[in-house]
């Protein structure tokens, strides 16, 4: 196609050795700018000075070609720099376990050679039409607007990367497990997945294996027909076929029954469902988000989880940090439980003192958010007065744990002493730097070392 005189082209990135390719992609895509590169070092120069919005990458890069290395070491160079860059990995056709794992490095998707200009223009042209939606979708938030991720509070550097994750991760239609401690906030990535997907406009379905006993876990989950057990007065679809269309969440999948786990594998391998007491194989298109807090490796060496299900809900393995490990995030979540708890017209604002910071913060929370939640919840029943203090909190005090050593404690220190008081301040660099006992500048300095900026 020829491009429009006087119409400015969106710029693609091509990362490729091969010059034959290179040529071929020229002709192909000039609908774009292409612009080339051969190497990790042109590569990241061409996206300094270009900007691109999307970049096809060969994960087999010069100086070792034959290995994926230099390629992921290319894709994670440009996800710093640019996060927001819509990077399409170019691999083998034996290769999809390396483009997994770029996948969940944070590229947009993938494509197996030998190339075909039809079907990786159409990749290419969905990565620039995400990109513009997203370019968007910042411009009405700065406006305003809301992410489908803000029911997620944090500043922690772990779990800002799993929100980009997420992010990620949601166009692509990979089965997703999330691995936490209860309370961490499973259901609200799973539901971020959905809502970020092209899928969203379906149903989102979640069921709790371990809510449910074993004998009526499976008519909830496939339905029934009617007459196929004694108070099937009518058929009736399980979960997964309500979901269809849209994303099935199968919250703590380490506690279903071994029985369900073979007949949750064949729905997984064929997509089809029969209801119990029925015969007709019901054809389902739905996507699927798992969760546990349970080490399923160990269920598998106990026998008491198939393997064979493991690897097929594992495609994309996203760990949740427990809320103890997450510097700062717990006065975050009790400011926001403390104004969501205390509604216009229900009594004055509440406010939580500085011994209640405090104890929340030395608190390890083996709840997690919601155990925190629940804290918070109660003390703003009981608090007696304006101000949420440390004894309407009922928290027991913990014990510091022992230093290792010295150079990283004190290093780990300024981290989280860092990350404590912008959490308490609100961002508040002023505020941050009279509390610290620092200047702005040397603020700044300690947020950049960090990676806090």
């Amino acid at each position: 196609m020829d491009g429009v005189i006087g119409e400015e082209r969106p710029t693609l990135l091509v990362v490729e050795d091969d010059l034959g390719l290179r040529k071929q992609m020229r002709w192909s895509f000039d609908r774009y700018e292409v612009v080339f590169a051969e190497d990790r070092e042109s590569a990241i120069a061409a996206l300094r000075r270009h900007e691109p919005a999307v970049v096809t990458l060969d994960l087999g890069l010069p100086p070792d070609p034959d290995s994926p290395a230099e390629g992921l070491r290319t894709l994670q160079e440009i996800l710093a720099l640019a996060p927001a860059t819509k990077v399409i990995a170019v691999t083998g056709q034996s290769d999809r376990g390396n483009a997994l794992r770029a996948v969940g490095m944070g590229a947009y998707d993938f494509f197996a050679k030998p190339f075909e200009s039809d079907r990786l223009g159409l990749v290419i042209e969905r990565a620039f039409r995400l990109a513009d939606l997203e370019r968007e979708n910042r411009r009405l938030s700065a406006a305003g607007g809301e992410s489908p991720l803000a029911g997620l509070i944090t500043r922690d550097p772990a779990m800002l990367k799993l929100t980009r994750q997420i992010e990620r991760l949601a166009p692509t239609g990979a089965t997703v497990m999330l691995l936490g401690e209860s309370g961490t906030g499973k259901e609200v990535l799973a539901r971020g997945l959905h809502d970020l997907s092209p899928r969203a406009a379906n149903r989102f379905v979640a069921i709790n294996c371990a809510a449910i006993p074993d004998t009526l876990l499976e008519a909830e989950l496939f339905g029934y027909e009617k007459g196929a057990f004694t108070g099937a007065v009518r058929t009736t679809p399980g979960r997964i076929e309500t979901a269809d269309g849209g994303t099935l969440f199968l919250d703590e999948i380490g506690d279903l029954p071994l029985g369900l786990q073979a007949k949750l594998l064949r729905f997984l391998q064929e997509r089809v469902i029969e209801r119990v007491g029925g015969r007709e194989e019901i054809a389902i298109d739905v996507r699927v988000v798992c969760a546990t807090h349970r080490n399923l490796r160990e269920h598998i060496r106990d026998g008491a989880f198939r393997e064979d299900l493991f690897y097929r809900l594992s495609e994309m393995v996203l760990p949740i940090p427990p809320l103890r490990e997450r510097a700062g995030d717990a006065t975050l979540l009790a400011r926001a439980f403390v104004a969501r708890f205390t509604e216009p017209g229900a009594r004055d604002r509440l406010i939580l003192r500085q011994d209640a910071l405090e104890a929340i913060e030395r608190h390890p929370w083996p709840g997690n958010v919601r155990e925190l939640e629940n804290c918070i919840k109660r003390a703003t029943i009981m608090a007696d007065g304006p101000a949420i203090g440390a004894a309407d909190l009922g928290l027991e005090s913990a014990e510091e744990p022992m230093p290792l050593n010295l150079r990283q404690v004190r290093e780990e220190a300024e981290k989280q002493a860092v990350l404590k008081v912008m959490a308490r301040v609100d961002g508040n660099i002023v505020r941050a730097a009279e509390l610290l006992g620092v200047s702005r500048p040397t603020l700044y300095d300690l947020l950049n070392r960090f990676g806090l900026r």
